[in-house]
């Protein structure tokens, strides 16, 4: 698998990232064979979080690095700052930050992790203060890059250029994860201009729509997939409307003249956009995860690009535009 640099940073990962935001609810069994497919196909960067099954994903993915996959073949990326308080439900605190941290390596049976992400902004806590967190984290060797997730573009500008003001001193943001598909496009009006004027490395979550963009969803809801299960149905709800089953219907069309699939070509699209380093896919199988991985060899002909980017193009006006054509 071809392997992209993160940002303007060093680090190399793999041009698709697995993600685990499911394996809370994952037999070990079927992790194993996720993680042993994807190592297997060139893939290196594992995306986990704190949060996910309450921790019992970076608890999985512990127990199967060394025994599975060695830990110098992986790019472990986890996530700290969403917290299960309704009053409260993101902390960028540097205490709990930090304390995040020591639990997830504690979880994961690591010295470190290669990335870690600020999960949300969290507007009680002053930024720079957060920002101290990732630069403890980096400097005392429990990190080896640091990133944000789920910043919007004045955040994510605001904490970047903070980091650089101090070249040396301070980390750079490396990464920032954001849902990124043809059905959710909204990074596009302001975070994703900063990332690359910034060289902050974007890595999307949901490529696939949350599923939708497979085209599984088209005539009925499989009773095995997400949009069939009481717990994930709400994820998959938003994308299932009109406007969404055009997209999907336009994306069957191009896939067909592309002897591909839906998903080949929904993946390709957005792995290939300007800015993005590598998409991440949480699949419920190995199956499923081969199939993402097969997009390694589609590239799309700048048309089908053209179409697909047209069909399902947000609407941004002022300031986005010059205002005297509005």
């Amino acid at each position: 698998m071809e392997q992209r640099h993160l940002g303007r940073t060093g680090l190399r990962v793999s041009r698709i990232g697995l993600g685990t935001l499911t394996w809370g609810h994952t037999e070990e069994t079927d992790a194993a064979d996720l993680l042993k497919a994807f190592w297997e196909a060139g893939g290196t960067l594992v995306d986990t979080a704190d949060v996910y099954g309450d921790g019992e994903s970076e608890y999985l993915l512990g127990r199967l690095i060394e025994r599975l996959v060695p830990r110098r073949d992986l790019v472990i990326a986890t996530k700290a700052g969403s917290v299960p308080d309704p009053e409260r439900r993101f902390d960028g605190s540097r205490g709990h930050l930090l304390s995040a941290l020591d639990a997830s390596l504690a979880r994961l049976g690591t010295d470190y992790v290669d990335l870690w992400q600020v999960h949300a902004f969290d507007p009680r806590t002053p930024l720079d203060e957060t920002l101290q967190a990732l630069d403890i984290a980096v400097s005392s060797g429990r990190a080896r890059y640091a990133g944000v997730s789920n910043f919007c573009g004045w955040q994510l500008a605001k904490a970047a250029t903070w980091q650089l003001a101090v070249p040396g001193a301070r980390t750079r943001i490396a990464s920032t994860q954001m849902e990124y598909s043809l059905l959710q496009r909204g990074i596009e009006r302001e975070v994703l201009p900063a990332a690359v004027d910034l060289g902050v490395g974007l890595l999307p979550s949901s490529p696939l729509g949350r599923g939708v963009l497979t085209g599984k969803y088209r005539h009925a809801t499989p009773a095995d997939s997400r949009g069939g299960s009481d717990h994930m149905a709400p994820f998959v709800a938003p994308y299932l409307d009109d406007a969404a089953g055009r997209i999907v219907d336009a994306l069957a069309t191009a896939a067909d003249g592309l002897a591909a699939t839906p998903l080949q070509v929904a993946l390709a699209w957005v792995r290939d956009r300007p800015g993005v380093t590598a998409p991440i896919v949480g699949a419920r199988n190995a199956q499923q995860l081969t199939a993402a991985l097969s997009v390694e060899t589609l590239s799309l002909p700048d048309e089908i690009c053209r179409a697909l980017d047209d069909v399902s193009a947000p609407v941004h006006r002022y300031p986005d535009h010059d205002w005297s054509t509005l």
